[in-house]
């Protein structure tokens, strides 16, 4: 045991050499070079390696009551807990303790904190030996993997400490938008035949959860093409009344933008892009739903009015006419979406629903988008709905607490005096 944790102390480097030297070349480990300071210092011994997690790194989080202390199991493992636990993420990182995420907050383990070769052998669990040089040259990967049980979506990163990975648990049952319970008007905007519609939303807001309801929708209902394209691809469909082409950007196609230009001649019904993320993926989306196609969409934006408003802000002032009446003309709906802890220990959906009616087309095209949220407050009779008044319902339900609906709430004085006004 001695001997074992004082070869986890030494650098990959030498891991590297010392293992050619006894058991012949391993393409693996060739591959994986780490940056020679992490962790600051590797543990002497294997009572030491196994020493319970100090206080002051997990001071104010919960303990995992499913860890094992003094052992860290592979990440199949983790990640199968993970997805039976109902997190949402696994974090692990060299010279740190394995955490998950639960329902909105961070995890603890007893497992011991991770060093190098473990970390390495986490990585040859999910990555290629490519993969990995890519990271360690880059110091940033996005990927994704699937474990028999779950999809998970992969980040690398580099750190003080060396180097982490977060991992988003994609459940590879898709959950129907009945199940979501999630608001009738969303499969009015996937009826449509063309259009552009738009689910936003922070990190963790679960607006890809979202999406994939309302893709899965089309493709138990609808005879359509639907297409994806992603960086990387999460909910995974198969084809049932639609046809589904998932592509993901280093898998299947170089560069996104070219494969969403391609795709307007590979005769889709429905396109799916995983995040709009500048003007040309913008224009080309635009230019897709203009022409007959459905396209859906994601942006990193907390409510509808801000979605036009940041769409907007991606071209120069002086293209803003031409471009307010493009989107007016395009856009069906925009969906922004948050997520709150309830009563009951999970957590809600809350919504903030822009239908792009007649009125909301004029509004656009003149620009005054504060009249449009105004607008939102008064057209519940067409699906319309403010983050406030989502909000509030969670609390007339007792669903939530008032106390953290006016925390989530982005006009919280608003919201405080209208729970105010219900008592």
């Amino acid at each position: 045991m001695l001997a074992d944790h004082q070869k986890c102390a030494r650098t990959c480097q030498e891991l590297r050499r010392d293992e050619a030297e006894e058991s012949g070349h391993n393409p693996l480990v060739s591959q994986l070079v780490f940056p020679p300071n992490f962790p600051p210092q590797a543990p002497k011994s294997a009572s030491q390696s196994a020493e319970p997690i100090s206080r002051s790194s997990t001071e104010g989080l919960t303990p995992f009551a499913g860890a094992t202390p003094g052992v860290s199991p592979n990440l199949e493992e983790i990640v199968r807990i993970a997805y039976q636990e109902g997190h949402s993420d696994v974090h692990l990182g060299v010279g740190e303790v394995p955490r998950f995420r639960d329902r909105g907050e961070m995890q603890s383990t007893d497992w011991p904190v991770t060093d190098p070769e473990r970390f390495q052998s986490w990585l040859q669990e999910i990555l290629s030996a490519n993969q990995i040089d890519e990271f360690f040259r880059s110091k940033e990967f996005d990927g994704s993997h699937a474990f028999p049980f779950a999809r998970v979506r992969i980040n690398l990163l580099d750190s003080l400490t060396g180097p982490a990975m977060v991992l988003r648990i994609i459940p590879q049952t898709i959950l129907t938008l009945e199940q979501l319970q999630l608001p009738d008007v969303l499969k009015g905007l996937s009826s449509k035949p063309k259009g552009l519609v738009l689910v936003t939303g922070s990190t963790g807001s679960g607006k890809s959860t979202t999406l994939a309801a309302m893709i899965d929708w089309i493709n138990r209902n609808q005879p359509r093409h639907i297409l994806t394209i992603e960086d990387p691809v999460e909910f995974v469909h198969k084809s049932k009344q639609s046809l589904v082409k998932h592509r993901e950007l280093g898998k299947h196609t170089l560069k996104f933008h070219n494969a969403l230009k391609a795709a307007l001649r590979e005769d889709p019904d429905v396109i799916l892009i995983g995040e709009i993320r500048d003007q040309e993926t913008l224009a080309t989306a635009i230019e897709a739903s203009q022409t007959g196609h459905l396209v859906f969409g994601t942006l990193h934006t907390n409510s509808a009015v801000k979605t036009i408003e940041r769409v907007l802000g991606m071209y120069a002032p002086e293209d803003q006419e031409s471009m307010r009446r493009s989107l007016s003309e395009s856009l069906l709906g925009v969906i922004a979406q948050g997520l709150i802890r309830t009563t009951d220990n999970k957590r809600a959906a809350y919504h903030d629903i822009l239908i792009n009616t007649d009125a909301c087309k004029d509004y656009i095209q003149r620009g005054a988008l504060e009249d449009v949220e105004e607008i939102m407050e008064r057209s519940s009779f067409d699906g319309m709905i403010t983050a406030n008044q989502s909000l509030l319902n969670l609390v007339d339900s007792g669903r939530v607490e008032p106390e953290m609906a006016v925390a989530a709430s982005f006009k919280p004085n608003e919201l405080a005096q209208s729970i105010r006004g219900r008592n």
